[in-house]
């Protein structure tokens, strides 16, 4: 009973294998393993799963499943064979040839085998070759280097790009490795010269990528806390580098925990984990040591973010978060709390702040449980108490700003902070300050606070006043520019609600001209003017300001230039300010009968804007495009900062959406490097973005060229976010574009078919053939027609025991003339391409004689010549042959 149904789904496997279904043959194989087979079946299945993982690229897996198969039989020639292509991908090819060498030996006249070892040996040659010709280059590099008879001579930059680039290669970088490179390396860092150090940082990059050997003795070596220190330096492109080098050395480590601890070349190596927490310990030392630089401090700041929370909630595994809310947390908010370049104090720049809302909100994202987010606000409220009552009022306000970096990061901290006894009256009376620092200090807290729903009721009633009076009669521009975003925010509360309006009618329209003068000031600096920025983003919720501020070409340059500035927390503010003016906001049109009801029931019924209906929101956004609004937005998608939030980038999708919602704006938005800016928005960031931005995408892919669109290798990277969209969780429309542009794609090369395939797209395509939806069933359709060019795909409709053959020809016959000319295309190429196809359509459907029929007497050519591709032109070959075999006709002047 075991033996015949291990022998079943070895067969079931097999047949799965050869119909291009991978994942499911290795199901089956690991079915009929869980059975208990023999050890001869064990090798036969083993032997199986490592083809299963050679085709899905997954070579490790490959070279285990074929080990496991060669230690049941020693003998088994195509397990060896199977782990020897592992290896060669692996890159480690002095075990691939011992490999091959034995399969040569068991069956010495297998050409494949012999042509395999040939060419193995080849790229062993090669290698020797070019490591043995690197020796002497690497050693005449660092003598360049270190000499210092060579400063800055052009010798010496050219000796440092060279090393650079000869680090990027796996070869290079393991002959560095191995002729002392990281203690010559060392030195180059200790010159202290930026050009030395810069050649150091990125050569030790190459190293360290993706080998975690290498990195666990690069840090060794250097020392992880002399690693760190470069990222303090003054220099910023040095920072920059280290910054870099760190991400790498981070991904190295962690990319080692999850693989076992496996290196590429295979080496073992001890558990990292120790080195992972030194290196985050060094991170967060740094953010409070004196000398360091603002910009180093950023970096570690961005290292932290990217570095520390899971990427994952399915991980479980959220320790290293709760370290570093132990041991780090109070190093983190004393950066959050610090004021910009006063005496004594940290230097911070004008993105520190946000950097440290950003890391500590991810970090509380990452608790699991009521226990851990209890020690957070509980660590939090200790640290803001104690600079509250123990140091007068310097440490007010310390205690105050750290509450505003609170607000800004995992509010709800934020709003327990603001409870603690005292610290809002404090607000409150530092308002009124005669200095300019408290004021500031006081007043931001305050303008974070009104955006809290605990606290808005409260501000409403006690702060309108106070930041009317400061706003009217405050000298200083700083002052009044924040009062002022007070006011708006509060005047906002209402969002689009037209019905719900805070002040006064006009009294919202002057705040905005008020706002835009500032934007337009280049006298005041980029923190000021980042403000105005932030009071539009809460008036433009207000259909008149957007009107008149689209009309503004003077500020939306500015708001532009200002994105593209290094005020890098502006950013979410314009990208704010623009979903306002697009509209790209979800809005669901309420239903008719539960308006009524409500009104029955006396209950508040929202109301749109009469300018915010679809014909002017259509003119902002030629507006918009008119004023350059997609390059600016295109500069903000490349900014490497944590303030780029997966948030921000789910606003900027949405504004790229609305942007190519008409077909005559996307020219405008491609010619100005929409779609470049589209593809990391629709590969990183929240799902309602990823999926916006892939929209979008899809859009661009049906109304242009996309080899135009997105020029080289870009046009491969489209598929993927494309493909998403044909999930069931999206929308009938997503679905219907996404076909729509994935037929543009499969008609242009078979290399994006193939990629097409590899994405698994086809059983998606095949159930949307299958939709009630005309139009989906149509564009699923005309996809199958243009993928079936591919030999995977004939494969699958010439398989047995299929309907996909029969859906093609039923389709044929559709009343639907646009679905009978795709299915029909599609039927003309497979039969032309697998003639052997021909022979079963009479046996799919007893109507087959008609619709072919009804196809040839359609007045439409096009599918006159669709029907009478295949079996009928065979057909009719056949019968002209005959006839001039009996001399009935002669042939043409060119033999035909």
């Amino acid at each position: 009973m075991t033996a015949s149904s291990v022998e079943q789904l070895r067969k079931d496997g097999n047949e799965l294998f050869k119909c291009g279904d991978y994942e499911g043959a290795l199901a089956a194989y690991t079915q009929a393993l869980d059975l208990g087979a023999t050890p001869q079946d064990q090798a036969i299945l083993h032997r199986n799963r490592a083809a299963c993982h050679l085709k899905l690229e997954d070579y490790s897996k490959a070279e285990t499943e074929a080990s496991k198969a060669i230690d049941k039989d020693g003998g088994d020639v195509k397990a060896l064979y199977r782990r020897s292509q592992a290896l060669e991908k692996l890159g480690r090819l002095d075990q691939a040839v011992l490999d091959l060498q034995r399969c040569v030996s068991l069956e010495p006249k297998n050409k494949v085998f012999q042509e395999a070892l040939r060419s193995i040996g080849g790229q062993i040659q090669e290698k020797v070759r070019y490591m043995s010709s690197t020796d002497a280059k690497v050693e005449q590099m660092f003598q360049i280097l270190l000499d210092p008879q060579e400063k800055g001579t052009e010798k010496k930059q050219k000796a440092s790009q060279n090393l650079v680039v000869l680090a990027r290669e796996e070869a290079g970088a393991e002959k560095i490795f191995r002729n002392n490179g990281v203690q010559l390396l060392q030195r180059l860092l200790d010159t202290g010269e930026a050009d030395l150090m810069l050649a150091a940082l990125r050569t030790l990059v190459g190293i360290c990528s993706e080998h975690q050997s290498r990195t666990v003795a690069a840090l060794s070596v250097l020392g992880t806390r002399r690693v760190v220190s470069v990222l303090g330096v003054e220099n910023q492109a040095v920072s920059l580098a280290a910054c870099h080098l760190l991400q790498v050395m981070f991904d190295a480590l962690k990319e080692g925990v999850r693989k076992g601890f496996r290196g590429k070349e295979g080496a073992i190596v001890v558990d990292p984990t120790r080195e992972l927490k030194v290196l985050t310990s060094n991170l967060l030392e740094l953010l409070t040591e004196a000398g360091a630089s603002g910009q180093g401090r950023d970096n570690a700041l961005s290292l932290l973010i990217k570095a520390v929370p899971r990427k994952s909630l399915k991980d479980p595994d959220n320790s290293l978060t709760l370290w570093v809310i132990d041991q780090g947390l109070k190093k983190i908010l004393a950066v959050g709390g610090s004021v910009q370049e006063p005496p004594g104090e940290l230097a911070v720049t004008a993105n520190s702040r946000m950097s440290a809302s950003i890391l500590l909100s991810k970090l509380f994202d990452d608790l699991k449980c009521d226990a851990e987010r209890e020690n957070f606000h509980r660590l939090c409220e200790n640290y803001i108490r104690s600079w509250f009552e123990d140091h007068g009022l310097a440490g007010k306000l310390r205690a105050i700003q750290t509450v505003s970096c609170l607000l800004q990061g995992p509010c709800d901290a934020g709003n327990r902070a603001l409870e603690l006894s005292g610290v809002m009256e404090s607000v409150i009376a530092l308002c009124a300050s005669e200095r300019e620092e408290e004021q500031l200090v006081a007043v931001e807290a305050l303008i974070h606070a009104a955006g809290k729903a605990k606290r808005a009721s409260f501000i409403t009633a006690n702060g309108v006043s106070l930041l009317k009076d400061l706003y009217k009669r405050s000298e200083k521009d700083s002052i009044r520019i924040r009062a002022l975003v007070g006011l708006c925010k509060l005047g906002s509360a209402g969002g689009t609600d037209f019905s719900m309006k805070q002040f006064a009618e006009g009294s919202t329209l002057k705040l905005a001209k008020q706002c835009r003068k500032w934007l337009c000031n280049d006298q005041i600096d980029a923190g000021t003017r980042r403000w105005a920025v932030e009071g539009l983003a809460y008036l433009t919720f207000d259909a008149d300001v957007k009107e008149e501020f689209v009309e503004d070409e003077a500020a939306l340059k500015a708001l532009f230039q200002l994105s593209q500035s290094e005020e890098r927390s502006v950013l979410f503010a314009v990208a704010s300010a623009l979903v306002n003016c697009t509209n790209s906001y979800d809005y669901e049109e309420p239903d008719p009968k539960m308006v009524e009801l409500a009104k029955y029931a006396k209950q508040h019924v929202p109301e749109q804007h009469p300018k915010d209906k679809p014909s002017f929101v259509r003119a902002r956004v030629k507006k918009l495009l008119a004023a350059g609004v997609v390059s600016a937005m295109t500069c903000m998608v490349k900014t490497d900062s944590p303030v780029l939030t997966s948030s921000c980038r789910e606003l900027l999708s949405r504004v790229f959406l609305a942007l190519v919602e008409e077909a005559e704006d996307r020219g405008t938005v491609v010619a100005q490097g929409g779609g470049k800016a589209l593809l990391p928005l629709a590969l990183e960031g929240t799902d309602v973005g990823q999926t916006k931005a892939a929209q979008a995408l899809a859009k661009l892919t049906i109304t242009s060229n996309p080899e135009m669109t997105f020029p080289g290798e870009r046009v491969y990277e489209v598929v993927r976010p494309l493909v998403s969209l044909l999930h069931l969780n999206c929308s009938g429309l997503q679905n219907f574009e996404a076909l729509m542009a994935l037929t543009n794609l499969a008609g242009i090369s078979e290399r994006l078919r193939q990629k097409i395939l590899k994405e698994k797209a086809v059983p998606m395509i095949e159930g949307y053939m299958f939709e009630d939806h005309e139009l989906i069933r149509r564009a699923a359709t005309e996809c199958m027609c243009n993928l079936a060019m591919s030999k995977e795909v004939q494969d699958l409709f010439e398989a047995e025991g299929n309907d996909r053959l029969k859906l093609l020809v039923l389709y044929s016959g559709e009343d639907d003339e646009l679905l009978r000319r795709a299915a029909a295309g599609g039927l003309a190429m497979l039969t032309s391409m697998r003639p052997s196809l021909c022979s079963r359509i009479p046996q799919v459907t007893t109507h087959w004689l008609e619709i072919l029929q009804a196809l040839l007497l359609s007045p439409n050519q096009e599918l006159q010549h669709r029907g009478a591709e295949g079996p009928v032109s065979r057909a009719a070959a056949a019968c002209l042959g005959k006839a001039v075999e009996y001399g009935l006709i002669k042939p043409n002047q060119d033999g035909e």
